[in-house]
């Protein structure tokens, strides 16, 4: 009888395993980011508690967002900013005199360009996915700006490593429902959290999941060896829009700066 029992056990782990494999193999389709989002909160730790938040919309969205909030580093650097090594802090400092005495060398908001990656997944005015299965395209209404993350397996030619742009360079592959994404070729312009400077050894790591219906989390992990002490982790969090808040708008920041001059 026990031998009977230990076939039978042997059987059906042997179903069980063959059942499993073929579950995996078939696999779970991934989460669908498609849609139009807004941030839960546009300016993160910098929000300053004079004004109250902005009322949620009849439909749940959220109204027509604040201006810009411009930073110049005049109240020092926040504790929780991103460490910098010696060289780069002093970078900062060069940035943070240039930004108090007004100039717009290191602005990238007021020069209408793009805050580069990750900077720009604030997206203070909201953001727009389109997601398929070898891609997500994300266009974000502040600046018009737009990047790519290829799901397909490709990876960075050489070419574009030797081309840093603003959005970057980005793959991604999944981790049960979390899309985990690689971002490099980042140019060394784009300034990230607290605009601190980086290196041409900059790279980002995302992990962008559902947290629960509609909310979507974006898990930012910044690395840099010669600019960054220590990996610096931001979280940015976003609400998917219902109709009609559901649309992004032309953002024609380089008219209005023509009209100023």
């Amino acid at each position: 009888m026990s031998k009977a029992i230990v076939v039978f056990a042997s059987v059906l782990l042997c179903l069980l395993f063959v059942t499993t494999s073929s579950l995996r193999a078939q696999g779970t389709p991934p989460p669908d980011f498609t849609g139009v989002y807004r941030p839960v909160d546009p300016f993160g730790q910098f929000r300053r508690p004079t004004a109250p938040p902005p009322a949620a919309t009849s439909d749940g969205g959220l109204p027509p967002p604040r201006p810009v909030l411009v930073l110049d580093g005049r109240e020092g650097r926040p504790d929780n900013a991103p460490k910098l090594t010696p060289e780069y802090l002093a970078k900062w400092e060069v940035i943070r005199q240039s930004r108090i005495a007004g100039s717009d060398e290191f602005d990238p908001n007021v020069r209408c360009i793009s805050a580069g990656m990750p900077s720009m997944m604030s997206m203070t005015y909201g953001m727009e996915i389109q997601h398929t299965k070898d891609k997500i395209t994300i266009y974000g209404e502040l600046n018009d700006v737009y990047r790519r993350i290829w799901l397909d397996g490709r990876q960075p030619l050489q070419r574009v490593l030797d081309d840093p742009t603003f959005a970057g360079y980005s793959t991604g592959h999944w981790e049960g429902d979390t899309l985990v994404v690689e971002t490099v070729a980042i140019r060394e312009d784009a300034l990230f959290d607290s605009f601190s400077p980086h290196s041409d050894q900059f790279t980002v790591t995302e992990r962008i999941r559902f947290i629960s219906p509609g909310v979507l989390e974006d898990r930012i992990t910044s690395t840099d060896p010669k600019a960054l002490l220590e990996p610096f982790t931001a979280v940015r969090t976003y609400t998917k829009a219902s109709a009609p808040s559901d649309e992004l708008r032309e953002f024609s920041c380089a008219e209005g700066l023509g009209s100023t001059k």
